[in-house]
């Protein structure tokens, strides 16, 4: 059974939103794996931890406190509003948010990892040249964590597909704006349309495959390991 205009609506949705949402993991993860593989300060511990939530925390009671937050009354929405972007919730860019805080630990914990598997040798080496910070990072870590990069651009972006409760209860079911394949299946199963549901399922199925397929045989420590 072919997909229908809303199946192509809800897949169109959900890849925009996990192609933006890993572009911003990217950029806001990265210095925060770099401070944790790096920091010896304390706050190292409440941190990670705080990045890690998402991990044992129930989606709904992520989404519901994001809810609060970016609602009328909560600080996000009051300064969004006054900013004049209006409220988050119940629209794309308040999925994005949502997805970010969600797919956080996907990305930083592998980072974190690649960061800390470096050592200090190639620091002291470019230190020894007289690099600076950034030109160190970026011609000397970067090259040598790009593992790294690749599984944390792999979980993130499949994380942020396969996501549910979180983005039902911060964009609910509205048609090509936020329903994504997950909520878009839900939906064929509330009106217990199977078939059109089986369809869906089984592509995510497959996707969620192919995306562990090529992360443990294209990255090279893995492959190793």
């Amino acid at each position: 059974m072919p997909f229908s205009s809303e199946d192509w609506g809800a897949i169109r949705l959900t890849l925009e939103l996990a192609t933006v949402v890993t572009a911003l993991l990217l950029v806001i993860g990265t210095p925060i794996a770099w401070w944790l593989a790096r920091t010896r300060s304390w706050w190292k511990g409440p941190v990670g931890a705080v990045v890690a939530l998402p991990l044992v925390l129930p989606p709904t009671v992520l989404g519901f406190y994001l809810l609060l937050a970016m609602g009328p009354h909560g600080p996000v929405g009051a300064f969004t509003e006054w900013l004049g972007i209006g409220r988050l919730p119940f629209t794309f860019p308040g999925l994005v948010v949502a997805s970010v805080f969600y797919s956080m630990p996907f990305v930083v914990q592998p980072l974190q990892n690649a960061f800390e598997a470096l050592g200090d040798r190639p620091l002291e080496a470019a230190a020894t040249l007289r690099a600076g910070p950034l030109d160190t990072f970026f011609s000397v870590v970067v090259p040598l964590a790009r593992p790294g990069f690749l599984t944390a651009s792999i979980l993130g972006f499949a994380h942020t597909v396969g996501e549910f409760g979180v983005v039902l209860m911060i964009g609910g079911n509205i048609p090509e704006q936020t329903r994504v394949v997950s909520v878009q299946i839900y939906d064929h199963v509330e009106a217990m349309e199977y078939a059109q549901a089986h369809v869906l399922a089984a592509g995510m199925v497959i996707f969620s495959f192919v995306v562990l397929l090529g992360l443990y045989t294209l990255n090279p420590s893995r492959r190793r390991a």
